[in-house]
């Protein structure tokens, strides 16, 4: 075997590790900054989400730009990670009259959820959405925890990212919306 051969043999080790290294880092990064996943726990979100899927979701794009209504986001606190629906925005008046949900006094239609998450609504407000917070809810709202109950209203700084795709299980491929 001759020198240039080994010499070769090595350039291309060389090269291979650093492809897998740049190749790692570069992953690193969108995981890091750009995206990540999350598993949707409850029904919640159902029908638009279900329980045990895992979904992709934008972490960067809230830096560029605000959360808007209908916006599928992921909310972080100290003890799990929420998926819900943005409602109302900043500055946003909120009312449900009987099963009826009004922004600023105007009916809004909710095309996403079943006439059943309707019809199960209570009667809820008006109350204003404090500037730098959002108004969510979760699309079975006979059950979900959000704005009207628990979680109260959200903070834009624990808005971590817009869901994006639903990836698992497999056969469920989507884009959420």
């Amino acid at each position: 075997m001759s020198f240039l051969t080994e010499t070769k043999g090595k350039n291309e080790w060389v090269e291979w590790g650093k492809a897998i290294f740049i190749a790692i880092l570069v992953a690193f990064f969108l995981r890091s900054f750009v995206f990540a996943t999350s598993i949707v726990e409850g029904e919640s979100m159902d029908p638009t989400l279900q329980d045990g899927e895992r979904v992709i979701f934008n972490k960067i794009i809230y830096f560029i730009d605000e959360p808007e209504r209908g916006d599928i986001v992921i909310i972080e606190r100290p003890t799990k990670n929420y998926v819900k629906r943005v409602i109302a925005l900043p500055g946003e008046t909120i009312k449900i009259d009987n099963h009826v949900l009004y922004i600023n006094e105007e009916a809004y239609e909710q095309n996403f959820i079943r006439q059943e998450a309707l019809n199960s609504t209570g009667n809820f407000g008006p109350i204003q959405v404090p500037e730098n917070n959002y108004f969510v809810m979760g699309d079975n709202r006979a059950i979900s925890k959000d704005s009207r109950n628990g979680l109260g209203m959200i903070n834009e700084d624990d808005i971590i990212g817009k869901s994006e795709f639903v990836i698992f299980p497999f056969d469920q491929w989507s884009i959420t919306r």
